[in-house]
């Protein structure tokens, strides 16, 4: 069943206003938790981030676990609304909204881990090369000040192409809601839009450059991230991998993320004939993919050490290099993540690959009778997000 432009538009418009006793308690929940978060930062401020676990030989421990595995979040709303846009994917227009909101929550907690570890987080601007009396400029050999730059660049991109992007719907809601103040509050926020074909086009071109100038950023930023790593002298983390290793497996975390918010999102609004199985089955075949490809690169780190220790006659030193192996992977002191990782990628994925998924049946193309045309414009002035 297709749905009426203005049936859509009211739909969608509605979501914003609804009230529910599940909201009032959610919302409730989240700000309770919001305000244990606020609390437990003003704590590592005021007694140091020893009570992360740094000490001398372990220098950055929890902030940077948290750094990478939230930048690796945000990198799959960066790829489906700039590299799926270029390359006219029109299945993205159902969850890029989502994909998008998702890469900004997960940059604003990204960036909170550089910050605190600074200890003193109300210096941060030392890290940014501003003129001074002192003419002190920031360590450009410190992996914190590359973090920085990465991080304040991805940011600005992905807010600006956020918000072009909710231009249009700001205008249908605008048009959409009841009273004088929200209507002047969208009105304000949504530019003036009234989505004549000159805007259009000019929002159409606008779109583009910003995905241009994104995704190299998809690239860029996850391989600045991981030279946090590889300029450090550790057997198995001085290695070239470690850039394209990183970027295959934030975008593999964020499409993973993406599909557990899609999956309830899609459940808790009633959106099934928005966000068809066959988007998920597309979300689905990423991450396989993703899975297949960050197998490779674990097996090579695992055996690395013995190329940067010996970089030449492995015949020679075959009996050191399967000592060195064997330690990593029967007897070091993280084996246990080393195997679930291995499982994981390698054998539950690929066993996944081989299985018959219930959607199978259904029809491969988009814009079919069950399935609202994703693609579409909502009333002339914004398309189904």
């Amino acid at each position: 069943m297709t749905l009426a432009d203005a049936e859509l538009t009211a739909r969608i418009v509605s979501f914003t206003t609804r009230k529910s006793r599940l909201h009032t308690a959610l919302l409730l929940a989240f700000g309770g938790l919001s305000t244990v978060f606020f609390l437990l930062i003003a704590y590592t401020v005021t007694t140091g981030i020893g009570v992360w676990g740094n000490n001398v030989p372990v220098a950055w421990c929890f902030a940077i676990t948290n750094f990478v595995w939230w930048i690796g979040i945000g990198h799959a709303g960066t790829f489906i609304s700039a590299i799926a846009l270029l390359l006219r994917q029109s299945w993205r227009t159902s969850i890029n909204r989502i994909a998008e909101s998702m890469t900004l929550f997960a940059l604003a907690q990204a960036a909170l881990f550089p910050l605190l570890h600074l200890g003193r987080a109300w210096f941060f601007y030392w890290l940014v090369p501003y003129p001074s009396r002192m003419h002190v400029w920031p360590q450009f050999r410190s992996s914190l000040t590359w973090d920085i730059g990465a991080v304040t660049t991805y940011t600005l991109v992905s807010i600006l192409f956020w918000y072009l992007g909710l231009i249009p719907d700001l205008a249908a809601t605008r048009d959409g809601v009841d009273g004088n103040v929200r209507k002047k509050v969208y009105g304000i926020f949504s530019l003036g839009w009234r989505g004549t074909a000159r805007q259009w086009s000019a929002h159409k071109k606008a779109a583009t450059l910003l995905a241009g100038l994104a995704t190299p950023l998809v690239v860029s930023v996850h391989s600045v991230v991981s030279l946090d790593f590889a300029i450090g002298l550790v057997s198995g983390w001085h290695s070239t991998m470690f850039p394209p290793y990183f970027v295959t497996g934030a975008l593999l975390s964020g499409f993973a993320m993406l599909l557990s918010l899609v999956i309830p999102i899609r459940w808790a609004f009633g959106l099934e004939d928005l966000i068809s199985r066959l988007h998920l089955d597309v979300l689905a075949k990423i991450v396989l993919a993703l899975f297949s490809i960050v197998g490779y690169p674990l097996l090579y780190i695992a055996t690395s050490s013995y190329k940067d220790a010996f970089p030449s006659d492995w015949s020679e030193n075959l009996v050191m290099f399967m000592l060195d192996f064997l330690n990593r992977i029967l007897f070091g002191a993280f084996v246990y993540i080393w195997v679930d990782a291995c499982v994981s990628d390698a054998v539950v994925s690929e066993t996944a690959s081989f299985l018959r998924h219930p959607g199978e049946g259904l029809e491969r193309r988009f814009g079919n009778a069950d399935v609202y045309p994703i693609d579409a414009p909502i009333n002339g002035a914004s398309p189904v997000a």
